[in-house]
């Protein structure tokens, strides 16, 4: 089981928080820390509702550098969703052990056939794919599958397991409130879940409201080691 607490924009632009952050999800149980590196200006128009925000929270190439040797330091994987080919690069030059795809990025070949040029493992969410067929990608490092409904937050009404084989995606990157919606996918075979994470569901921006609190990822990652022992006897 893999267990990513989706940092993303909730530091707010404030590496403090973003260091805090690092160490409540090694703390509490998470495997990865993962953050997103964009330039806002090529993915949001200005007219964006949390256009502000994702300004705030925009990453730099220090910054990157900053946090991949904290998460060395805090003994917890750093990985990033790469929004860019030059981003790309950044995490080349910190040595990230593998990549992650957002919903939003599954059309963009050219970021892809970079990211697969690079030999790493990749983690992909599937929020905009609408095929019933999953996408043909293949790289040199593993190829990872995530359902994704892209709502935020998702009610729990919108997630539709029944339709999802846990067999041919590898696990659920998760927008609902709550752990429950992680729990049952964990129970119907996913074996990787990513889910933002927040110090206080009550800040300011866009994602903090659908994350989990540093209590509810601690719940996440021990029920999800009970549930592996049931299920797969680990």
């Amino acid at each position: 089981m893999l267990i990513i607490a989706e940092i993303g924009q909730n530091h707010n632009g404030d590496i403090g928080i973003a260091q805090q952050l690092i160490y409540a999800a090694k703390k509490n149980g998470a495997h990865i820390a993962k953050f997103q590196l964009y330039d806002v200006d090529s993915i949001f128009p200005s007219t964006f509702e949390w256009y502000r925000e994702a300004k705030e929270a925009q990453l730099t190439k220090e910054h990157v550098i900053r946090l991949a040797k904290e998460c060395e330091r805090a003994g917890i994987e750093f990985m990033a969703s790469v929004f860019d080919l030059g981003r790309v690069q950044w995490c080349e030059e910190v040595g990230m052990k593998r990549y992650k795809i957002a919903s939003r990025s599954i059309f963009n070949q050219p970021l892809i056939e970079t990211v697969l040029s690079c030999g790493k493992d990749v983690i992909i969410s599937l929020g905009m794919w609408k095929k019933k067929s999953l996408p043909r990608i293949k790289g040199r490092g593993r190829v990872d599958f995530l359902y994704c409904v892209p709502k935020y937050p998702t009610e729990l009404e919108d997630v539709d397991f029944l339709q999802i084989d846990f067999n041919e995606y590898s696990g659920f990157s998760d927008h609902t409130i709550g752990i429950e919606a992680a729990l049952v996918a964990i129970a119907r075979g996913a074996r990787i879940i990513e889910k933002h994470f927040t110090l206080d569901k009550t800040m300011h921006g866009p994602d903090h409201a659908c994350s989990m609190e540093p209590s509810e990822l601690r719940n996440l990652a021990r029920h999800a080691q009970q549930f592996e022992r049931v299920l797969y006897h680990v």
